[in-house]
């Protein structure tokens, strides 16, 4: 019993003080500032914001598939399983993908190659990482397909993504993530574009998968309602920064951030029927020149004079959980 407690504890993933620069034509955009957490086996964390926060590109950077330029890593620490990634050759990084981290692209569509059967493509990385014969890449590709539930997998091999619907697109690189047996596999947005009925199935399928093998999962996501549903913990990040991490629970209950609490308030709500949705006023601020102090005090209802000039740090304000707001325990209490 130990030993499996220790092995559902094992951290796989350590992310700190992650800074990263888009320079540009029109100047550099500060797209990461300062991003740090942790992923455990058999965990799912999820990645709350708004678009244009950075939780795309904190999971680019952790791939090492982002463009490099305009993109630069200008200070931080990843590491899989103690192993510094940022400083790895490219050959050490093309080992760990796949095998050791995976992930499921937003856009299907776009991820899967147009003019290669969906089986080839699930296969040649079996072939060319795993030592497979063809027979064996064909065999272990249906198996996948039909591990992923998509009907008739035999014959759907042979199909090419334009002759999936947008469901089964999406199963599709759910099994092909899944092909080299990862032990963490990064989800972001899976359900984008997908109806309600769909985006269901996929976040019980992944749920299922994660159980069986005991995968940590980074879910990258907007929508609350599936972060209550499947995650352990969430962070929240604003203009390339986390501003909050908690337990699910925690974080729901009361929120340690202004921002995250007005994303709480957003959410349409049955007992509020009739009553004006409440929004963000605002927008988040360009990357090109992040305002000093808090950078969401431009939009937030508590700032003082001390969030305009203050950068507030992360600091932990109980049960675990952390926040970079000068007044966290405030918005705690009164939540």
């Amino acid at each position: 019993m130990q030993e499996m407690l220790n092995t559902e504890q094992e951290t796989l993933l350590e992310i700190e003080d992650l800074h990263v620069e888009f320079r540009t034509s029109d100047g550099v955009a500060n797209v990461l500032n300062g991003v740090g957490y942790n992923v455990r086996s058999g965990e799912t964390l999820a990645i709350l914001g708004e678009s244009g926060s950075g939780k795309s590109v904190t999971a680019q950077t952790i791939m090492g598939i982002l463009d490099m330029p305009p993109a630069v890593v200008t200070a931080g620490s990843i590491r899989f399983h103690g192993e510094e990634l940022l400083t790895a050759s490219a050959n050490r990084r093309t080992e760990i993908r796949g095998d050791g981290i995976a992930m499921i692209f937003q856009d299907a569509l776009s991820a899967l190659n147009p003019v290669f059967t969906v089986g080839f493509q699930i296969e040649e990385q079996l072939r060319v990482r795993r030592g497979m014969t063809r027979r064996e890449a064909r065999q272990r590709a249906i198996e996948l397909l039909d591990l992923v539930r998509i009907p008739a997998a035999k014959t759907r091999v042979k199909d090419y993504p334009h002759q999936f619907s947008g469901g089964m697109r999406q199963r599709a690189m759910i099994a092909m993530s899944l092909a080299l047996d990862p032990e963490l596999l990064i989800a972001d947005e899976p359900t984008t574009a997908l109806d309600v009925t769909v985006q269901v199935q996929i976040m019980e399928l992944l749920a299922e998968i994660q159980a069986e093998r005991h995968m940590g999962l980074i879910l990258i996501t907007h929508d609350l309602a599936v972060v209550a549903e499947v995650a352990d913990r969430i962070a929240v990040m604003y203009a390339g920064r986390i501003v909050e991490q908690a337990e699910v629970a925690e974080l729901f209950r009361a929120p340690g951030h202004p921002y995250t609490e007005a994303l709480m308030n957003s959410i349409p709500r049955l007992d509020l029927k009739g009553q004006t949705l409440k929004t963000i006023t605002g927008l988040p601020p360009s990357l090109l020149n992040i305002p000093p102090g808090c950078p969401f005090h431009p939009r937030c209802e508590r700032a003082v004079d001390r969030c305009e000039t203050e950068r507030p740090e992360q600091h932990n304000i109980g049960f675990g959980r952390v926040s970079a707001c000068h007044f966290a325990e405030e918005v705690v209490a009164r939540a």
